[in-house]
């Protein structure tokens, strides 16, 4: 008779490890060949309107400087990365409380074919980065009449 032992973690660690396995996603570049465990992950909208496309994505707690947006004109694609250092310390009398999120987040997105990559404006506004990607503007050429002789 074969004696098996029980783990009685094994079904735990072994979702842990696919959970982690899911949220593990490439180094931001530069950062060498390691993976890394996003703390967040930025939600983000789009729209279009007639003349460009949006892109707004959730930074709270995300200072100016450490957000890069790259453009790959001949990938054609727009990468948004970054990283998030949030702190919070409560001291009372009689406990002390400090909460801290860190984190390196990176978008990647591809851009439509019509998109005019030397006019794309950045900024952040209240926790928001708001990309503006405007449209490359299409010449409606009239129509000429040639005469027939």
């Amino acid at each position: 008779m074969m004696v098996t032992r029980f783990d009685p973690f094994a079904e735990i660690r072994e979702l842990e490890k696919r959970l982690l396995g899911a949220m593990s996603v490439p180094a931001v570049p530069g950062e060498g060949d390691k993976e890394v465990v996003n703390a967040f992950v930025p939600a983000v909208n789009t729209r279009e309107d007639e003349n460009a496309y949006v892109v707004e994505i959730d930074l709270p707690g995300v200072k100016k400087e450490d957000i890069k947006v790259n453009i790959d004109p001949e990938k054609r694609t727009l990468t948004i990365s970054g990283e998030r250092k949030f702190k919070e310390e409560v001291k009372k009398e009689d406990y002390y409380k400090i909460e801290s999120s860190y984190g390196k987040f990176m978008r990647t997105f591809s851009l439509p074919e019509n998109v005019d990559v030397e006019h794309i404006d950045a900024k952040t506004e209240e926790g928001v980065l708001h990309i503006t990607l405007p449209k490359v503007k299409k010449e409606e050429k009239e129509v000429k009449e040639i005469p027939v002789k």
